[in-house]
């Protein structure tokens, strides 16, 4: 599975996503994109989006989108917080559907 993760995500964390082929942001050269054309580009190269963003899924319509996006909840972005989330993450990446919103952690 191809996994984008967002500006916010700590990108040491593409390392703990084993299985996939992970990418952050600006590895993919769009950091300077705003939310809704970053999903627009990255439905077409990646089949699933991590944020920490958890404002991401009321801001953007998810269903115009066909990449799954996944919420990490989290008291903030530090490598600490976000690896304690890796085994849910892993587990809910096969199963997430493209067009919503797959929440995990607390």
């Amino acid at each position: 599975m191809k996994v984008l993760l967002d500006e916010c995500v700590d990108r040491r964390l593409a390392w703990e996503i084993l299985g996939h082929d992970v990418k952050t942001v600006p590895e993919a050269g769009w950091a300077a994109l705003k939310n809704g054309n970053l999903l627009g580009r990255a439905e077409h190269e990646f089949d699933a989006f991590v944020t920490v963003d958890r404002n991401l899924p009321f801001q953007q319509d998810l269903s115009h989108f066909s990449i799954a996006v996944t919420v990490l909840r989290v008291p903030s972005n530090r490598l600490s917080d976000v690896r304690a989330l890796v085994p849910q993450l892993l587990a809910v990446l096969p199963v997430a559907k493209r067009g919503e919103a797959t929440w995990v952690g607390i």
